[in-house]
């Protein structure tokens, strides 16, 4: 201390004589220095008091390295947690969307979830609306609620219906459980116990069709969501509950609901309802009170914040929640042009001329060419492969859709034509010249359609 004049100044001031000094040592690491002082006492420190200092000092590192270990690995976590979810929502033509995604606290004991909440576009304008629950914490629950994610975007962009995409993510569920029960090597034993019963999911699909202001829904195990129709009257509409993902072999259902405009979609997890210590059932009134106080002038944002501000007064969950708030906004009919067709080849010269001239009363003349290429081959394989009645249908919304309907199920394959080949280049053509292009199934038969981007200027 002779080295530092303010501290031998309060050495003596405080009669300060003796002194121990002893690192803070854990898992090889020097954390720090840990200094004991002696002044009320003209005794002198011995070397039972050594020995008493290295073992608070070594208890002390211990705890300190597992705080900090702790915490690195909570942040590390949580950033992965981050990186997995959507960071900013995309506008959409067919809803305006908001969310929220509070972690638990790191008191909770219960570490970082797998709760996830997903907007996909899908084709004809339509989104689809996302929300699940992995059960368990930590890294395992995060690994397996990316799987998970990146399966409902693959399944949704393939266009199944929601009870179809759940029963698929149920065997996906099932296929890696089963993995990880046979799992081998370094970290086996951690994947055999979260095959014993924690990787295991709920969630909520749903689908809304802004051209027929319609919404269509499928669970698995997870909190029906809540509806708020333009005049503020809250429901929570009764869904088939179907069977947390991974049981395997039970059916999901799904149902339709018809949504006028302005209509407001709340879909959650279960951690935003059960936060209080009054059960599900209180959650699910102190919700509908929360969604019932804001306006339908107030922002989606602000709904969200009165949300949890309502659920979770503390501000600080004690498990993870999702929150994903959607408001309707159905396409105007001078935004689509539908048009039944006949079985007739004769009909498809006179569909090119009512597309194009539809463009025209849209301003979209540049689109013609591209367009009357897709008419003419999706209109003539409906009347060549498939069965009537025929609908051709134009939209003009976020780009420039065509789809052609049919009563066949029966679904068309790209394929490369060989060169002396009189047919099968039409698709191949549709293919090269439009953004991208599907068929997608309905109860009645299936819908091929084609998306292309506005002309630039448009």
């Amino acid at each position: 201390m002779e080295h530092d004049t303010a501290r031998a100044r309060s050495a003596r001031a405080y009669g300060i004589h003796s002194l121990i000094v002893v690192p803070l040592l854990a898992r090889g690491t020097t954390l720090g220095l840990a200094v004991f002082l002696r002044h009320r006492t003209p005794d002198l420190f011995d070397t039972d008091d050594l020995l008493l200092a290295e073992e608070i000092t070594a208890r002390a590192a211990l705890c300190i390295d597992n705080a900090r270990r702790y915490t690195h690995e909570r942040n590390t976590v949580l950033a992965l947690q981050r990186s997995m979810l959507p960071q900013r929502t995309s506008p959409y033509v067919a809803v305006a969307v908001a969310s929220r995604h509070p972690s638990a606290g790191s008191g909770s004991g219960a570490g970082v979830g797998g709760d996830w909440f997903d907007v996909v576009p899908l084709s004809g304008g339509r989104v689809a609306l996302v929300v699940g629950d992995v059960v368990g914490h930590g890294i395992q629950a995060l690994a397996t609620m990316g799987r998970l994610r990146l399966a409902v975007r693959t399944l949704a962009d393939m266009d199944m219906p929601p009870d179809e995409l759940l029963t698929h993510l149920d065997d996906l569920v099932l296929r890696l459980a089963d993995r990880a029960d046979r799992e081998e090597g370094p970290g086996a034993e951690e994947m055999q116990t979260a095959a014993a019963g924690e990787i295991g999911a709920t969630c909520l699909y749903a689908v809304y069709d802004p051209l027929f202001r319609r919404c269509t829904l499928a669970r698995a195990g997870h909190p029906v969501s809540a509806v708020v129709a333009p005049d503020g009257t809250v429901d929570f509409p009764e869904l088939p509950a179907g069977p947390p993902l991974g049981l395997g072999g039970l059916p999901f259902e799904s149902v339709e609901l018809e949504l006028p405009d302005g209509s407001l979609i709340a879909l959650f997890t279960n951690g935003l309802i059960e936060s209080g210590e009054s059960g599900a059932d209180a959650g699910f009134d102190r919700l509908s009170r929360a969604l019932t106080a804001s306006d339908s002038t107030s922002s989606l944002e602000q709904i969200c914040d009165n949300v949890l501000d309502a659920l979770l007064p503390g501000g600080v969950p004690s498990d993870d929640v999702a929150v994903l708030l959607a408001r309707t906004q159905g396409m105007d009919a001078s935004q689509v042009a539908i048009w039944d067709l006949p079985a007739d080849p004769a009909v498809v010269a006179q569909a090119r001329q009512m597309a194009t001239d539809q463009l025209a009363a849209w301003g979209l003349e540049e689109a013609s060419f591209v367009t009357e290429l897709v008419v003419s081959e999706l209109v003539t394989n409906a009347i060549r492969h498939a069965v009537a009645p025929i609908q051709l249908r134009l939209i003009h919304e976020s780009s420039l859709i065509c789809e052609v309907s049919d009563a066949s199920s029966t679904a068309p394959h790209l394929r490369r034509a060989r060169v002396f080949d009189e047919g099968g280049r039409g698709l191949l053509l549709v293919a090269q010249l439009t953004q991208r292009w599907g068929t997608r199934h309905t109860p009645h038969g299936k819908i091929i359609w084609a998306e292309q981007p506005f002309p630039t200027g448009h």
